[in-house]
Formats: structure tokens, sequence, C-alpha cells
């Protein structure tokens, strides 16, 4: 299985280990990840117009079997990247720290919501709910 996973990106990297934390967690449970800022930014090295960010992000959401919004943090990116995957039929899925709070909207479109205190415990409870 492979995921696209959405985050808020920082270019100083406060939350780099987090998402690094995640994204090993999960493959450790079988699902690969895409992540724009590792794989085509370079953690903020490599920068993309906005327009051609946004067409990469959206083919990368296109071959992935699901989507994944670490939600802990708003952001209207994260919005579009959750728009485009439910337009597009994707299962959403959103994870945020516990006690973070998730719009109405994006709980109207997520297949599942999982709070999590610990990221490396994200990819076996995402893998519980798949299964």
């Amino acid at each position: 299985m492979k995921a696209y996973l959405a985050h808020k990106f920082y270019s100083d990297g406060r939350n780099r280990k987090l998402i690094e934390d995640i994204s090993e967690s999960l493959k450790e449970n079988g699902i690969e990840t895409v992540i724009m800022a590792r794989d085509f930014e370079d953690w903020g090295n490599k920068t993309y117009s906005p327009k051609e960010l946004m067409r990469l992000s959206f083919k990368q959401i296109d071959d992935c079997d699901i989507l994944i919004l670490e939600f802990s943090e708003k952001g209207t990116g994260l919005g579009i990247e959750a728009g485009y995957a439910y337009a597009k039929n994707k299962p959403i899925y959103v994870i945020a720290v516990s006690g973070s709070e998730i719009s109405t909207t994006l709980k109207g479109i997520a297949a599942s919501i999982i709070f999590y205190s610990d990221p490396k415990e994200i990819g076996k409870k995402i893998k519980e709910i798949i299964i």
C-alpha cells in the first residue's frame, strides 16, 4: 500500500523528526509513503513554483492508494490536498496529536480520525483500520 503523507511544511524543519517518525512507523507496517517535503523538496533545499508544486502533489496523490493527513496543525495546503484526494475518491486518514482540533469539514470527508501521543504508534493504528 502506498500513502501520500500530507503535513504542514516548515522551512526550518521544526517538524521533520515527527514526519520521519510517522513515515518509519508506516513503513514498518507495510505502508510506503510519498512525502513532498522529503521526496521532492529535499526538506527545503529544492523549491518549485506554487503551480508546479501543486501539479506534482496532485500527481502523487493520484498515484497513491490513500491520503494520510497529519493535522495537528492546520494549513491551507492540507485542506487543498484533502479536498483533491476526496474528489478523487481516495480514502483520507486524519492523524493528529491527542487534543488537536479537527474541523467539521475535515471530519466530514475523513475515512477515519486517529489521535496519537507517540508517532511511532500510527502505522499500527492505521494498519488495524485498513485491514
